[in-house]
């Protein structure tokens, strides 16, 4: 079985300065996950080769079991170095795609044709579709038979209230969470932090980093059915 998983190249946030990019542990806990069910994991991203880390998913209050055996891991560290070109990859071949979140996703795949292409092709073809926390923000311009894909669905994605928790509610292009609902997808959401995963047809969508391992053990139990 093959598994595409497609990382973000943005590092930039917003206009503050500061630097973003993927969330590691809705990189790692998803690739353990699908690497231990004995997958074979692809990893893409717009720009290929090392997609940037967001230092504050990487700060000590943030560790976690996945995350350590990245460390511990120079094979997957590699691996995660050279991201192949997203324009280079084709939805044929892999049984599913797996989009983790962090903030930069808001940037550079939610306008990134070849990443709206590649989901409406997954989708197209009766393949299931993943994403964790920002990156259900990345099918604003993804759609199915004419309207937007995530329309009369179940979804979930990164709560307004977890936005406002960390501050960057002003500093984010728009809100997943409002921008779902504006897209006529039926959004709902657990408390704040806490792992929450929708699987609705085809489409998984998971509300925060909690929910990245859940949502990969979902989208491997679909692809089993």
């Amino acid at each position: 079985m093959k598994i595409l998983m497609v990382l973000t190249s943005h590092d930039q946030l917003g206009n503050t300065g500061k630097p973003t990019g993927f969330w590691l542990e809705e990189f790692a806990a998803p690739y353990y996950v699908f690497r231990d069910a004995g997958a074979e994991i692809t990893l893409a991203s717009p720009k290929g080769g090392q997609p940037p880390i967001d230092p504050k998913s990487d700060e000590p209050a943030n560790q976690t079991e996945a995350m350590a055996r990245f460390k511990g891991d120079p094979a997957a560290q590699k691996e995660l170095a050279n991201t192949v070109r997203l324009s280079e990859v084709k939805a044929d071949g892999f049984a599913t795609v797996f989009y983790p979140g962090g903030h930069g996703p808001m940037w550079d795949l939610v306008n990134d044709q070849d990443s709206i292409a590649l989901i409406e092709n997954f989708y197209n073809a009766s393949k299931p579709i993943a994403l964790v926390c920002h990156a259900p923000g990345v099918l604003r311009r993804v759609t199915y038979q004419g309207q937007p894909l995530v329309k009369g669905k179940r979804v979930t994605g990164f709560a307004n209230s977890e936005e406002e928790a960390v501050h960057l509610t002003e500093v984010v292009p728009f809100l997943v969470e409002d921008e779902l609902k504006r897209l006529g997808g039926h959004y709902e959401k657990a408390g704040d932090w806490i792992d929450f995963t929708i699987v609705d047809g085809r489409l998984i969508t998971g509300q925060n980093p909690a929910s990245s391992g859940s949502a990969a053990k979902k989208l491997l139990k679909l692809l089993d059915a």
